[in-house]
């Protein structure tokens, strides 16, 4: 156990090290190496039998689409759990994350390699918000879901199921052309970051207010 949290730490390390070594190469008006290797197959890609099944795919993680969906999850949550906390954390997060995206994207002011509006695609490229909102989306309802699943086969088909589903909406947005490789993967980061600190912070703030409410029984 020690050595596996050790290795993802390893892991988490580098990935904040590479991570940082292309928001430096921005900021100084430099194109990531990645993305130099990577731009011929992305025009390669955007000509293939994948152009149009991704167009339909990257609509899941647009703000047309997540919008409603968010709305409708979180008033869901809020009747499922009979809890308001899940639906706040649900509905705040989601908009947090996209606050952040947003502002990181100020900061970094990377032009996109293609603009569509279609497309949701329009305003600065670094990183994806496609990628980090969906993952912080759809990551954080995989998390309630499994929450009120008793059956680890059920638990892991709809870990697995949302992110496939995750993955094919972030690198869509490099298939269609309307992100850098390095946006997408960013997003990705970014968003498993802030992911994993909503869901550390809703488990906190649950223990705090199981804990109250036993206390207030047994006195």
């Amino acid at each position: 156990m020690r050595a596996r949290k050790n290795i993802l730490l390893l892991i988490f390390i580098v990935l904040i090290i590479i991570t940082g070594i292309w928001v430096l190469q921005l900021l100084e008006g430099n194109m990531p190496y990645v993305d130099q290797a990577t731009r011929r197959f992305a025009d390669l890609l955007g000509q293939s039998f994948l152009l149009e099944p991704f167009q339909f795919i990257t609509h899941l993680g647009s703000s047309f689409f997540l919008y409603p969906f968010v709305a409708v999850v979180t008033i869901f949550l809020f009747i499922w759990f009979k809890h308001w906390l899940p639906a706040v954390f649900f509905g705040g997060g989601i908009y947090l994350s996209h606050k952040i995206n947003h502002g990181i994207k100020l900061l970094i002011t990377r032009e996109r390699p293609s603009i569509s509006v279609s497309l949701n695609a329009e305003g600065y490229s670094f990183p994806s918000g496609h990628s980090m909102i969906s993952l912080v989306c759809y990551g954080l309802l995989a998390y309630f879901i499994t929450r009120k699943l008793k059956s680890k086969r059920l638990i892991s088909m709809v870990q697995i199921g949302f992110a496939v589903l995750i993955f094919l909406i972030g690198i869509s947005r490099y298939i269609i052309n309307v992100h850098y490789l390095t946006d997408v993967l960013a997003g990705f980061f970014f968003g498993y970051l802030l992911l994993i600190g909503l869901i550390f912070l809703y488990e906190k703030l649950m223990k705090k207010i199981s804990s109250s409410k036993n206390g207030e029984i047994s006195n």
